[in-house]
């Protein structure tokens, strides 16, 4: 299953039609070549393999941004607990 997580425009290069997005703080490059819209810095866009597939609203993608701050948190208490039962199983040596 893929996530399209929200991203946020940076810049945009108008000779290659790409731009260059944030994804809560990592930065990469993506195509504009699918979307349907005409994107700006600023604009919230999902990506998909490489390319920008449509805009999404800005209040739609910080609730959804917020969702995933969320379960990354999540993930990382499960593993921490994991980690800790695992030693807490460990034979003696």
């Amino acid at each position: 299953m893929c996530l399209s997580i929200p991203s946020k425009i940076k810049s945009i290069n108008k000779e290659t039609n790409t731009c260059i997005v944030d994804t809560m703080g990592v930065e990469r490059s993506a195509s504009l070549d699918l979307i349907d819209q005409e994107a700006f810095i600023g604009d919230y866009v999902l990506i998909h393999i490489g390319f920008a597939m449509n805009k999404i609203d800005e209040e739609d993608a910080l609730a959804s941004l917020e969702v995933y701050k969320e379960i990354i948190e999540k993930m990382e208490e499960q593993d921490r607990l994991r980690e800790i039962e695992n030693a807490e199983n460990c034979p003696s040596r």
